[in-house]
C-alpha cells in the first residue's frame, strides 16, 4: 500500500481515453495493489472519488467514497467506498445543475460547472459482477466528474463561462456565498 503521486492538468496521461480492463486483469495482484493505492491516495489527499489515469494509470478504473451529511452542497446521502471498473454513464434527465467544482488534478481552482442531474451508472465492480446505480443531484454530478477522467476531460473542458474558474481562496471570499443555497 502507497500513496501515489497524483498527476496535475497539463500531464498528457490526464487527456488520454482510458483502456477498458478485462474481466481476467480483475483477478491479477497488480490491480489489487493499484486498488489499495488508490485508496490510500484517496485518503490521503481528501477527495470523494479519484481515477486510475489520475495516478498514471489510463485504464477505466474509478473510486468512490462520499461521507454523507451536511456539505457545502446541501445534505449528502453517504456513500461507502465503491470501486467502478469499466462504468458508463446514461443521461435519464437532461435537467441540469451547477457546483462548483475542484479536482485534485487541478490544484487550487473552482469552475462552476453544470451536468445532467438523474443519471445511471452500469459499471463492474472489483469482483467482476455487473453493477447498477441510479444517481440523482450532487451524486450525479460526482460520478460524472470522476468518470469524465476516464475519457481525458477535465472540469475546465465543461464549463461555459470561464468567468467563474477561480482560485480557491478568491472563490471562499468573493464567490462561495452567492451559489449557497
Amino acid at each position: 500500500m502507497a500513496v501515489r503521486q497524483i498527476l496535475n492538468m497539463g500531464n498528457p496521461v490526464l487527456r488520454q481515453v482510458a483502456r477498458p480492463l478485462a474481466s481476467a486483469e480483475l483477478a491479477s495482484p497488480g490491480f489489487a495493489l493499484l486498488l489499495r493505492d488508490m485508496v490510500d491516495t484517496l485518503h490521503e489527499y481528501g477527495g470523494i472519488g479519484l481515477a486510475a489515469p489520475q495516478v498514471g494509470e489510463s485504464i477505466r478504473l474509478a473510486i468512490i467514497e462520499i461521507p454523507g451529511g451536511p456539505t457545502r452542497y446541501g445534505e449528502l446521502d453517504p456513500m461507502p467506498l465503491t470501486v467502478f471498473v469499466n462504468p458508463t454513464i446514461r443521461v435519464l434527465d437532461a435537467n441540469t445543475a451547477g457546483y462548483w467544482e475542484g479536482c485534485l488534478s487541478v490544484p487550487g481552482l473552482r469552475g462552476f460547472v453544470e451536468r445532467p442531474q438523474h443519471v445511471r451508472i452500469d459499471y463492474l465492480n472489483a469482483a467482476g459482477e455487473s453493477q447498477s446505480l441510479e444517481l440523482q443531484g450532487f451524486s450525479a454530478t460526482v460520478f460524472q466528474h470522476e468518470f469524465d477522467h476516464l475519457d481525458g476531460k477535465l472540469f475546465v473542458d465543461r464549463m461555459t463561462d470561464m468567468s467563474l474558474l477561480s482560485f480557491e481562496r478568491e472563490f471562499e471570499e468573493f464567490q462561495q456565498a452567492t451559489f449557497i443555497e
